[in-house]
């Protein structure tokens, strides 16, 4: 494990790279928008439970497996492409309601399981992740570290930890506009469509990129 400063740099890092706006947090902002602060904490739960996935897949080999093989890599970017923009089209064709958003007394009960089920898939489904535990997480193990593979799992281990106050966070500030500013409240029917809008950009853009370790 690194020392106490490069061990403080790296939460430094992790913070600052969770509060980087992404498909991850406007999961979390419209899930709680939408349905108050608990399905946005469950969409965070779903989120980090796919970069657990990402980050045991790393340690065992296969992040480099997607850096080294562009087949692997552009499989799993296709898909992860295909279910981005396919969230983004079925956020766009949700039919709008009325021009203001119910209170909570009177929203219909979250499906919790599906908003963790996507939120999961988001991350699992993007092969950047991995490749991003793979390309971020070793800078912080010392040279001469006998088991490696023990010191990455609980750097990565550490960084998801160290993303739920912030995705908490921006889970709580999303479900308290949803109840506290009726501007906002007044302008969410047209939430599904900008997420919508995002989430078909993210999907594009995942398509469209390179492998990063090209």
């Amino acid at each position: 494990m690194p020392d106490t400063t490069h061990l403080l740099m790296f939460i430094a890092a992790g913070w600052l790279l969770n509060l980087t706006p992404g498909p991850d947090v406007l999961y979390i902002v419209s899930s709680a928008l939408k349905s108050g602060v608990r399905a946005g904490i469950v969409a965070a739960l779903g989120i980090v439970s796919g970069c657990f996935v990402h980050v045991f897949a790393a340690a065992l080999g296969v992040g480099a497996l997607l850096a080294a093989s562009s087949t692997a890599f552009t499989v799993l970017k296709w898909v992860g492409a295909a279910y981005l923009m396919w969230m983004g089209v079925k956020l766009l064709r949700t039919k709008g309601g009325s021009s203001v958003v119910p209170t909570a007394a009177q929203r219909e009960p979250a499906n919790l399981g599906r908003i963790f089920r996507q939120g999961f898939l988001t991350n699992v489904l993007n092969p950047k992740v991995a490749l991003f535990f793979l390309a971020f997480v070793p800078q912080f193990i010392a040279p001469g570290t006998e088991n490696k593979v023990t010191a990455f799992l609980l750097l990565g281990l550490l960084f998801n930890l160290n993303s739920l106050p912030i995705n908490f966070g921006y889970a709580w500030l999303a479900g308290w506009a949803s109840r506290r500013v009726g501007t906002v409240q007044r302008a969410m029917h047209w939430m599904d469509r900008a997420a919508g809008v995002m989430f078909i950009g993210f999907g594009l853009k995942l398509a469209l990129s390179d492998n990063p370790s090209r």
